[in-house]
C-alpha cells in the first residue's frame, strides 16, 4: 500500500469507488451547495437545450424564417442543442461530485463531443459574419452568392470538420505527447480530464478560437462601418421609394446588430477558457481543477444565452415563439392576440 493510499484510509476520504484504492476522491462540498450546484446547472441545461430547440422548431417551421442567415442559426441553435444534451449533464454530475463513473471510453467521447460542438459553433459564427459582410457590403451580388444551398454545403462542411479534427485529435493522444508521466503521477479511477501541451494548447486555442475571433471581429467593422454610410445616404432620400429602401437598410443593420450581440456574449464567454487553456500547459497545470471547470461552465453559458438574445431582440423570432408556445405548448389555436 502507498502512502497516499495510507493516508485517504486514514482520513476516511470518500472516494469515487469505494473498493479501488487507485480510485480518485470524491469532491468534498457542503450538501446545500451541491444542492445549488445541481439547481443552477440544470436549470442552465433546460434553457439550453429546449430554447436553442425552440429557435430549430421556429426555423424549420416557418418559411418566412428560412433566409439563408437563419438557416445558418438554425445549425447553431442544433449546435447548442445537442451541447445541451449530450455533454452538459454529465459534465454537471463531473463537476459537482468531482467524480466521472462511465469510463476512460465514454470519458474521450464526451470530450470529443465537447469540442466538437465548441468548434462548429465558432464555424457557425463565422459563417454567420460572412454572410452578413455579403449582404451589407455586397448587396447586389449576394443573393446570387448565397443560396439555401451554398448554406447546406459550407454547414455540412463545418459539422464535417468539427468531429474530424476533435475525435481525431483526442482519440489519437496527440494532445498528450510529451505529458505521459505526468498524467500517471496524478491519474485515478473516476478522474476525466482532457490536456493539452504546450503545442496543442497553442494550436487549438490559435486555430478554433483566436483566430476565428479576429476574422469575425475585422468582418464585423468594415460591416458596422459600411452600415453606417448607408444609413447616413438613406436618410437623405425623401422619396417613397427611398423610404423602402431606407427601412430595409435599417432592418439589416438591426440584423447585424443582434448577431453581433450574439458573437460578443460567445467572445465573453469563451475567452478565458481559451486562455486558460493556451497558458496552462507553461504553467506546468497550476490551474486548480474547481476553477477550469468553472471556466468550462462559463464557455457552456454562452449556449444558454443565445436563444434568450434572440427572444429579446429579434422581432421575428419572438412572434414565431409566442405562436408555438400558445399553440403547441397552451393548446390554443387562436393567434390573433398575438398581434398585440
Amino acid at each position: 500500500m502507498t502512502s497516499n493510499e495510507t493516508d485517504l484510509n486514514s482520513e476516511n476520504v470518500l472516494l469515487c469507488y469505494p473498493l479501488r484504492l487507485d480510485s480518485c476522491p470524491r469532491a468534498q462540498r457542503l450538501t446545500v451547495l451541491k444542492v445549488a450546484m445541481y439547481v443552477l446547472m440544470v436549470l442552465m441545461i433546460l434553457i439550453t437545450v429546449f430554447g436553442n430547440l425552440l429557435i430549430v422548431i421556429a426555423i424549420s417551421h416557418f418559411k418566412h424564417l428560412q433566409s439563408p442567415t437563419n438557416l445558418i442559426v438554425r445549425c447553431l441553435a442544433a449546435c447548442d442543442c445537442l451541447l445541451g444534451s449530450l455533454v452538459m449533464p454529465y459534465s454537471m454530475v463531473r463537476s459537482v461530485e468531482g467524480c466521472w463513473y462511465l469510463g476512460d471510453f465514454v470519458c474521450k467521447v464526451h470530450s470529443s463531443f465537447d469540442m466538437a460542438f465548441s468548434i462548429s459553433s465558432k464555424i457557425h459564427l463565422s459563417l454567420i459574419s460572412v454572410d452578413r459582410y455579403w449582404a451589407i457590403c455586397d448587396p447586389l451580388r449576394y443573393k446570387m452568392r448565397v443560396t439555401n444551398n451554398t448554406v447546406t454545403v459550407f454547414t455540412s462542411f463545418a459539422w464535417l470538420f468539427s468531429f474530424l479534427y476533435s475525435f481525431s485529435v483526442v482519440f489519437s493522444g496527440v494532445n498528450t505527447i510529451g505529458l505521459e508521466s505526468f498524467i500517471m503521477q496524478i491519474y485515478c479511477v473516476g478522474s476525466c480530464v482532457l490536456f493539452f501541451n504546450k503545442q496543442w494548447g497553442l494550436i487549438c486555442s490559435l486555430l478554433t478560437f483566436f483566430l476565428p475571433v479576429t476574422i469575425m471581429s475585422s468582418l464585423y467593422v468594415k460591416i458596422f462601418h459600411v452600415a453606417r454610410k448607408h444609413a447616413k445616404v438613406m436618410s437623405e432620400r425623401v422619396t417613397a421609394g427611398g423610404m423602402k429602401s431606407q427601412s430595409s437598410a435599417q432592418r439589416e443593420g438591426k440584423a447585424a446588430k443582434t448577431l453581433a450581440i450574439v458573437m460578443g456574449v460567445f467572445y465573453l464567454c469563451w475567452l478565458p477558457f481559451f486562455t486558460a487553456t493556451a497558458v496552462d500547459p507553461f504553467l506546468n497545470f497550476m490551474t486548480p481543477v474547481d476553477v477550469f471547470d468553472a471556466l468550462v461552465w462559463f464557455g457552456y453559458f454562452n449556449s444558454t444565452c443565445n436563444p434568450l438574445i434572440y427572444g429579446f431582440f429579434y422581432p421575428r423570432f419572438q412572434k414565431a415563439f409566442k405562436i408555438l408556445i400558445y399553440t403547441y405548448i397552451c393548446g390554443f389555436s387562436d393567434s390573433k392576440h398575438l398581434d398585440t
